[in-house]
């Protein structure tokens, strides 16, 4: 079952308002080609099993990725210098172990570039937090510098790039509803999976993909998972949330209180440490982000978006 909301109107604004941005961002790369500003979204993950160990001890992954109308900014400039200067409005993201300064050194070093880029980067979404933030930069980087280093790379060349640097920058890639497989950096495109009244909760601690990955535990075939998108509630599943709840009691207590404020799936994204709940009630949903708020936790009423809303 895929949830429509009732609340068209405004999400039609909301998406009318991306759809400008869009354009207009274009508009100013065609005028201006050696600037660009760009948005980087946000993803969910409604499913993610674990289904193996790879030789290089990564774990095997099958997971329904959604992008998310949370998004951060960036602003790229082509400069004379050979430097790569990256700012952000969170100093500590501002070094050369960001995903987007490496992704801009290998492009550089790779293709003999002998132009420099400023990137200044708004971060918006929340650091270390199952939302895909850095890899969606990551992939960001990589279409934008395409384009105005002028590397004329085929999408298949890209997402043989993006794999050097991360598991889910290849989703990033394409945007929209995908799978992911292997790692996650095999994406399949999926039809869009459209879902208006998301809440998104994050109690204020990070949490390392390595350290989700370690808590949790595989299981036989038999006790797998699937994901039907003909039955999209009850398909959502996340192996990795059970040994974080575990670990993590702050984390169990927002997917319980997600529940108790009638939220249709209430589950942990990606790694976390933010928990999602997707709701029917809207009046609920308020409540629900009230209460959350008033505690002082990180809060965003956000929907799905498409691929063309994805990528910009």
């Amino acid at each position: 079952m895929v949830f429509m909301s009732k609340n068209i109107t405004a999400n039609r604004i909301t998406t009318t308002i991306i759809t400008t941005t869009i354009i207009i961002m274009v508009t100013r790369y065609l005028k201006n080609k050696k600037r660009m500003l760009t948005a980087s979204c946000a993803k969910i993950n409604l499913f993610l099993e674990l289904t193996g160990k790879l030789p290089n001890n990564y774990h095997q992954v099958d997971t329904v990725l959604c992008s998310i109308d949370l998004f951060d900014y960036l602003d790229y400039e082509v400069i004379d210098s050979p430097q790569i200067v990256l700012s952000c409005n969170i100093n500590q993201l501002a070094n050369e172990n960001n995903l987007i300064y490496k992704v801009a050194s290998y492009l550089q070093n790779e293709y003999k570039i002998p132009n420099g880029i400023s990137i200044k980067l708004k971060k918006l979404i929340p650091i270390a937090a199952g939302l895909g933030g850095g890899s969606s930069n990551a992939a960001n980087c990589i279409l934008a510098l395409n384009k105005l280093w002028q590397l004329h790379l085929s999408k298949a060349e890209m997402h043989k790039i993006a794999a050097q640097f991360g598991s889910d920058i290849n989703f990033f890639l394409e945007g929209g509803t995908a799978r992911g497989e292997n790692r996650g950096e095999i994406i399949t495109k999926m039809p869009d999976i459209i879902l208006n009244n998301i809440l998104l909760i994050n109690p204020g601690i990070a949490i390392s993909s390595a350290e989700a990955y370690k808590l949790a535990y595989l299981t036989s075939k038999q006790e797998q998972h699937y994901f039907d998108i003909k039955n999209v509630y009850s398909s959502c599943f996340n192996r990795l949330e059970a040994g974080i709840r575990k670990a993590y009691p702050i984390v169990d207590e927002v997917i319980n209180t997600l529940k108790q404020y009638e939220a249709k799936v209430s589950m942990l994204s990606g790694s976390g440490s933010t928990c999602f709940g997707i709701f029917e009630n809207i009046a609920q949903l308020e409540k629900c982000k009230d209460y959350f708020s008033e505690k002082g936790f990180w809060t965003y009423r956000a929907k799905t978006i498409n691929s063309e809303n994805s990528i910009s």
